[in-house]
Protein backbone atom coordinates (compact mmCIF):
# COMPACT_ATOMS: atom_id res chain seq x y z
CA UNK A 1 0.00 0.00 0.00
CA UNK A 2 1.15 3.41 -1.22
CA UNK A 3 2.43 5.66 1.80
CA UNK A 4 0.43 8.85 1.68
CA UNK A 5 -0.85 11.57 3.91
CA UNK A 6 -3.66 12.49 5.67
CA UNK A 7 -4.67 16.27 6.21
CA UNK A 8 -2.56 17.53 8.41
CA UNK A 9 0.25 16.59 6.56
CA UNK A 10 1.51 13.83 8.16
CA UNK A 11 2.26 10.43 6.60
CA UNK A 12 0.24 6.97 7.47
CA UNK A 13 3.02 5.15 8.76
CA UNK A 14 3.98 8.19 11.25
CA UNK A 15 0.37 8.23 12.23
CA UNK A 16 0.87 4.71 13.85
CA UNK A 17 4.44 5.25 15.24
CA UNK A 18 3.95 5.57 19.02
CA UNK A 19 7.10 7.76 20.36
CA UNK A 20 8.43 4.68 22.32
CA UNK A 21 8.42 2.96 19.08
CA UNK A 22 10.28 5.74 17.69
CA UNK A 23 13.01 6.41 20.35
CA UNK A 24 13.72 2.58 20.19
CA UNK A 25 14.40 3.05 16.23
CA UNK A 26 16.67 5.89 16.79
CA UNK A 27 18.49 3.69 19.30
CA UNK A 28 18.51 1.27 16.74
CA UNK A 29 20.15 3.55 14.19
CA UNK A 30 22.32 4.85 16.78
CA UNK A 31 23.61 0.77 17.69
CA UNK A 32 23.95 -0.07 13.67
CA UNK A 33 27.68 -0.31 12.83
CA UNK A 34 28.41 -0.91 8.97
CA UNK A 35 31.94 -1.11 9.53
CA UNK A 36 34.27 -2.19 12.09
CA UNK A 37 37.45 -0.25 12.77
CA UNK A 38 40.48 -0.85 13.87
CA UNK A 39 44.68 0.53 14.66
CA UNK A 40 47.98 -1.14 14.31
CA UNK A 41 51.09 -0.06 12.71
CA UNK A 42 51.72 -1.01 9.07
CA UNK A 43 55.74 -0.99 8.59
CA UNK A 44 55.94 1.23 11.32
CA UNK A 45 53.48 3.42 9.94
CA UNK A 46 50.02 3.80 12.43
CA UNK A 47 46.94 3.01 10.46
CA UNK A 48 43.51 2.56 10.74
CA UNK A 49 41.68 -0.44 9.37
CA UNK A 50 38.31 -0.08 8.33
CA UNK A 51 36.59 -3.78 7.69
CA UNK A 52 32.86 -4.37 6.15
CA UNK A 53 31.10 -6.34 9.15
CA UNK A 54 29.15 -9.35 7.15
CA UNK A 55 25.99 -7.80 8.08
CA UNK A 56 27.10 -4.50 6.74
CA UNK A 57 25.02 -4.51 3.46
CA UNK A 58 22.31 -5.20 4.81
CA UNK A 59 22.27 -3.06 7.67
CA UNK A 60 23.01 -0.20 5.27
CA UNK A 61 20.15 -1.30 2.96
CA UNK A 62 18.10 -1.33 6.13
CA UNK A 63 18.72 2.06 7.17
CA UNK A 64 18.71 4.05 3.60
CA UNK A 65 15.35 2.47 3.32
CA UNK A 66 14.55 4.69 6.40
CA UNK A 67 16.53 7.75 5.11
CA UNK A 68 13.76 7.41 2.22
CA UNK A 69 10.85 6.96 3.93
CA UNK A 70 11.35 10.28 5.75
CA UNK A 71 12.67 12.46 2.88
CA UNK A 72 16.92 12.27 4.10
CA UNK A 73 19.42 12.88 0.77
CA UNK A 74 21.79 11.14 2.43
CA UNK A 75 22.55 7.12 1.62
CA UNK A 76 24.72 4.92 3.39
CA UNK A 77 27.32 2.88 0.67
CA UNK A 78 25.65 -0.36 0.96
CA UNK A 79 27.56 -2.12 -1.81
CA UNK A 80 30.87 -2.71 -0.44
CA UNK A 81 33.16 -2.13 -3.57
CA UNK A 82 31.67 1.07 -4.14
CA UNK A 83 31.92 1.88 -0.58
CA UNK A 84 36.10 0.36 -0.52
CA UNK A 85 36.73 3.17 -3.62
CA UNK A 86 34.76 5.66 -2.06
CA UNK A 87 36.24 5.70 0.81
CA UNK A 88 40.17 5.44 -0.28
CA UNK A 89 39.54 8.13 -2.93
CA UNK A 90 37.93 10.56 -1.09
CA UNK A 91 40.37 9.82 1.57
CA UNK A 92 43.55 10.35 -0.90
CA UNK A 93 41.75 13.05 -2.37
CA UNK A 94 42.10 15.17 0.63
CA UNK A 95 44.56 14.26 2.62
CA UNK A 96 46.88 12.73 -0.30
CA UNK A 97 49.48 15.67 0.36
CA UNK A 98 50.90 13.87 3.40
CA UNK A 99 49.21 10.50 4.11
CA UNK A 100 48.00 7.28 1.88
CA UNK A 101 44.78 5.14 1.75
CA UNK A 102 44.66 2.00 -0.09
CA UNK A 103 42.68 -1.34 -0.54
CA UNK A 104 43.95 -4.59 0.86
CA UNK A 105 41.23 -6.95 0.17
CA UNK A 106 37.28 -7.57 -1.17
CA UNK A 107 35.89 -6.30 2.48
CA UNK A 108 38.77 -3.57 3.97
CA UNK A 109 40.40 -0.15 3.53
CA UNK A 110 43.79 1.10 5.13
CA UNK A 111 43.82 4.26 6.15
CA UNK A 112 47.26 6.27 7.76
CA UNK A 113 46.21 7.49 10.90
CA UNK A 114 45.90 11.32 11.21
CA UNK A 115 47.86 12.82 14.05
CA UNK A 116 45.70 14.78 16.22
CA UNK A 117 41.89 14.49 18.32
CA UNK A 118 38.90 14.87 16.80
CA UNK A 119 37.45 18.29 17.35
CA UNK A 120 33.94 15.83 19.28
CA UNK A 121 36.98 14.80 21.70
CA UNK A 122 38.13 18.30 22.13
CA UNK A 123 34.28 19.55 22.73
CA UNK A 124 33.92 16.74 25.12
CA UNK A 125 36.69 17.77 27.38
CA UNK A 126 36.32 21.12 26.83
CA UNK A 127 39.21 21.98 24.97
CA UNK A 128 38.02 23.28 22.20
CA UNK A 129 38.56 26.46 20.59
CA UNK A 130 38.23 29.49 18.44
CA UNK A 131 40.99 29.21 15.93
CA UNK A 132 40.39 25.20 16.19
CA UNK A 133 36.66 25.86 14.73
CA UNK A 134 38.42 28.45 12.07
CA UNK A 135 40.73 25.32 11.08
CA UNK A 136 37.43 23.39 10.35
CA UNK A 137 35.93 25.74 8.44
CA UNK A 138 38.65 26.54 5.86
CA UNK A 139 39.26 22.98 5.28
CA UNK A 140 35.67 22.38 4.60
CA UNK A 141 36.48 25.41 2.14
CA UNK A 142 39.14 24.24 0.52
CA UNK A 143 37.34 20.52 0.59
CA UNK A 144 33.76 21.93 -1.02
CA UNK A 145 36.20 23.02 -3.94
CA UNK A 146 37.34 19.65 -5.69
CA UNK A 147 35.31 18.45 -8.28
CA UNK A 148 33.88 14.65 -8.38
CA UNK A 149 32.69 13.35 -11.42
CA UNK A 150 30.28 11.29 -9.83
CA UNK A 151 28.22 14.45 -8.82
CA UNK A 152 29.20 16.21 -12.23
CA UNK A 153 29.42 18.84 -9.18
CA UNK A 154 31.80 19.74 -6.37
CA UNK A 155 32.52 16.92 -3.91
CA UNK A 156 30.50 17.08 -0.49
CA UNK A 157 30.87 14.97 2.99
CA UNK A 158 27.23 14.12 3.88
CA UNK A 159 28.61 12.97 7.44
CA UNK A 160 30.55 15.99 8.46
CA UNK A 161 30.19 16.00 11.95
CA UNK A 162 32.69 17.13 14.63
CA UNK A 163 33.63 13.41 14.87
CA UNK A 164 34.99 12.99 11.89
CA UNK A 165 37.42 15.89 11.55
CA UNK A 166 40.53 15.58 13.47
CA UNK A 167 42.79 18.64 14.49
CA UNK A 168 46.44 18.52 14.78
CA UNK A 169 47.75 21.26 17.34
CA UNK A 170 51.03 21.59 15.60
CA UNK A 171 50.54 22.16 12.37
CA UNK A 172 46.81 24.21 13.28
CA UNK A 173 45.37 21.88 10.68
CA UNK A 174 42.09 20.52 10.72
CA UNK A 175 41.31 17.44 7.89
CA UNK A 176 38.41 15.12 7.54
CA UNK A 177 37.50 11.57 7.67
CA UNK A 178 35.34 8.77 7.57
CA UNK A 179 33.67 8.35 4.09
CA UNK A 180 30.63 6.56 4.33
CA UNK A 181 27.78 8.11 3.23
CA UNK A 182 26.97 10.11 0.21
CA UNK A 183 24.16 12.48 -0.34
CA UNK A 184 22.07 11.81 -3.13
CA UNK A 185 23.17 13.21 -6.10
CA UNK A 186 20.20 15.23 -7.52
CA UNK A 187 20.89 17.45 -4.54
CA UNK A 188 22.24 20.58 -6.38
CA UNK A 189 26.12 21.49 -4.70
CA UNK A 190 24.97 24.36 -2.55
CA UNK A 191 22.37 22.58 -0.40
CA UNK A 192 24.92 19.70 0.23
CA UNK A 193 27.29 22.26 1.17
CA UNK A 194 25.43 23.48 3.71
CA UNK A 195 24.01 20.43 4.68
CA UNK A 196 27.44 19.64 5.92
CA UNK A 197 28.09 22.77 7.71
CA UNK A 198 24.82 22.27 9.46
CA UNK A 199 25.70 18.09 10.13
CA UNK A 200 28.73 19.97 11.61
CA UNK A 201 26.81 22.96 13.92
CA UNK A 202 24.34 20.61 15.47
CA UNK A 203 27.22 18.61 17.09
CA UNK A 204 27.68 21.61 19.25
CA UNK A 205 24.18 22.52 20.60
CA UNK A 206 24.32 20.61 23.29
CA UNK A 207 27.61 20.07 24.45
CA UNK A 208 28.81 23.89 24.12
CA UNK A 209 28.11 26.31 26.51
CA UNK A 210 25.80 28.92 25.35
CA UNK A 211 27.92 32.17 26.15
CA UNK A 212 30.63 30.15 23.63
CA UNK A 213 27.23 28.92 21.02
CA UNK A 214 27.36 31.80 18.77
CA UNK A 215 30.90 32.74 18.85
CA UNK A 216 32.22 29.16 17.96
CA UNK A 217 29.47 28.83 15.29
CA UNK A 218 30.12 32.39 13.41
CA UNK A 219 33.82 31.78 13.85
CA UNK A 220 33.38 28.67 11.53
CA UNK A 221 30.91 30.09 9.42
CA UNK A 222 33.27 33.67 9.00
CA UNK A 223 36.14 31.57 8.09
CA UNK A 224 34.01 29.02 5.65
CA UNK A 225 33.13 32.66 3.70
CA UNK A 226 30.79 31.04 1.34
CA UNK A 227 28.15 33.92 1.01
CA UNK A 228 25.60 31.45 -1.49
CA UNK A 229 26.12 28.33 1.00
CA UNK A 230 25.44 29.88 4.30
CA UNK A 231 22.40 31.76 3.19
CA UNK A 232 21.40 28.32 2.26
CA UNK A 233 22.52 26.89 5.32
CA UNK A 234 20.14 29.52 7.03
CA UNK A 235 17.42 28.08 5.23
CA UNK A 236 18.05 24.61 6.70
CA UNK A 237 18.48 25.94 10.22
CA UNK A 238 15.39 24.33 11.35
CA UNK A 239 14.09 21.33 12.97
CA UNK A 240 12.48 18.70 10.82
CA UNK A 241 9.48 16.81 12.12
CA UNK A 242 7.84 13.34 11.32
CA UNK A 243 10.04 10.37 10.83
CA UNK A 244 12.83 12.67 9.81
CA UNK A 245 12.98 13.53 13.41
CA UNK A 246 14.50 10.57 14.73
CA UNK A 247 17.85 11.11 12.63
CA UNK A 248 18.07 14.83 13.81
CA UNK A 249 17.66 13.11 17.17
CA UNK A 250 20.77 11.12 16.31
CA UNK A 251 22.54 13.93 15.09
CA UNK A 252 21.84 16.42 18.08
CA UNK A 253 22.26 13.86 20.71
CA UNK A 254 19.25 13.50 21.92
CA UNK A 255 19.17 17.33 22.96
CA UNK A 256 16.33 19.23 24.15
CA UNK A 257 13.95 20.27 21.82
CA UNK A 258 13.41 23.53 23.33
CA UNK A 259 17.24 24.38 23.60
CA UNK A 260 18.10 23.50 19.98
CA UNK A 261 15.22 25.65 18.56
CA UNK A 262 16.40 28.15 20.68
CA UNK A 263 19.90 28.20 19.72
CA UNK A 264 19.31 27.53 15.89
CA UNK A 265 17.19 30.39 16.45
CA UNK A 266 19.78 32.86 17.29
CA UNK A 267 22.47 31.66 14.46
CA UNK A 268 19.77 32.41 11.92
CA UNK A 269 19.87 35.88 13.50
CA UNK A 270 23.55 36.02 13.68
CA UNK A 271 23.76 34.93 9.79
CA UNK A 272 20.67 37.72 9.25
CA UNK A 273 22.65 40.23 10.36
CA UNK A 274 25.86 39.24 8.74
CA UNK A 275 24.18 39.68 5.34
CA UNK A 276 22.81 42.74 6.19
CA UNK A 277 26.35 44.48 7.08
CA UNK A 278 27.97 42.89 3.84
CA UNK A 279 24.58 44.49 1.48
CA UNK A 280 24.99 47.68 3.64
CA UNK A 281 29.32 47.84 3.00
CA UNK A 282 28.63 47.04 -0.86
CA UNK A 283 26.58 49.55 -1.16
CA UNK A 284 29.05 51.97 0.87
CA UNK A 285 31.46 50.78 -1.82
CA UNK A 286 29.61 51.18 -4.94
CA UNK A 287 28.64 54.99 -3.57
CA UNK A 288 31.98 55.74 -3.21
CA UNK A 289 33.42 58.75 -5.59
CA UNK A 290 35.75 57.61 -8.45
CA UNK A 291 38.41 59.19 -9.29
CA UNK A 292 37.84 61.33 -12.84
CA UNK A 293 39.52 59.71 -15.56
CA UNK A 294 40.12 63.40 -17.45
CA UNK A 295 41.31 65.30 -14.70
CA UNK A 296 43.31 64.44 -11.88
CA UNK A 297 43.60 65.96 -8.88
CA UNK A 298 47.17 67.74 -8.33
CA UNK A 299 49.58 67.21 -5.17
CA UNK A 300 52.54 69.02 -4.31
CA UNK A 301 55.49 69.53 -5.99
CA UNK A 302 53.26 67.66 -9.22
CA UNK A 303 54.21 70.04 -12.30
CA UNK A 304 51.09 72.53 -13.55
CA UNK A 305 50.06 71.48 -17.76
CA UNK A 306 51.65 74.82 -18.64
CA UNK A 307 55.32 74.05 -16.63
CA UNK A 308 54.92 70.59 -19.16
CA UNK A 309 54.20 72.20 -21.65
CA UNK A 310 56.80 74.48 -21.47
CA UNK A 311 59.21 71.95 -21.31
CA UNK A 312 58.11 69.60 -24.05
CA UNK A 313 58.81 72.40 -26.32
CA UNK A 314 62.08 73.01 -24.50
CA UNK A 315 63.56 69.53 -25.64
CA UNK A 316 61.97 70.02 -28.77
CA UNK A 317 64.00 72.77 -30.03
CA UNK A 318 67.36 71.11 -28.31
CA UNK A 319 70.54 70.53 -30.54
CA UNK A 320 69.62 66.60 -30.10
CA UNK A 321 67.12 64.79 -28.24
CA UNK A 322 67.77 64.73 -24.41
CA UNK A 323 69.81 67.83 -24.11
CA UNK A 324 68.19 70.99 -23.28
CA UNK A 325 68.80 74.07 -24.75
CA UNK A 326 69.83 75.88 -21.44
CA UNK A 327 72.25 74.37 -18.95
CA UNK A 328 70.22 73.70 -15.53
CA UNK A 329 70.59 76.39 -12.55
CA UNK A 330 72.79 74.47 -9.61
CA UNK A 331 71.28 76.31 -6.52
Amino acid sequence: MPIGKNGNGLTLLERFIPDGLSHAATAFVESLKINSISEKLARGRPVVVKRRNIYGERAADLINFYFRLADIPIRFLSNVRDWRRWEAGCFQMLNGDRFRASVIDKQTVRLDKLPGQSLWDHMKQGTLAQRMLEAAGREYRRAHQFWRDEFGAPWSHADASMTNVIYDEKTNRARLIDFEIVHEKSWPATARHANDLLVFLVDMVETVPARQWLPFASSFLKTYADREVITELKKQLVVPKGLALVWWNVRTNFAKSTKVKRRLRDLRKAIEKLELYRTVAAKRVRKRRRASITCQEMSPGMPRASSRTRAIKESANAASPGIPSRLPTIR
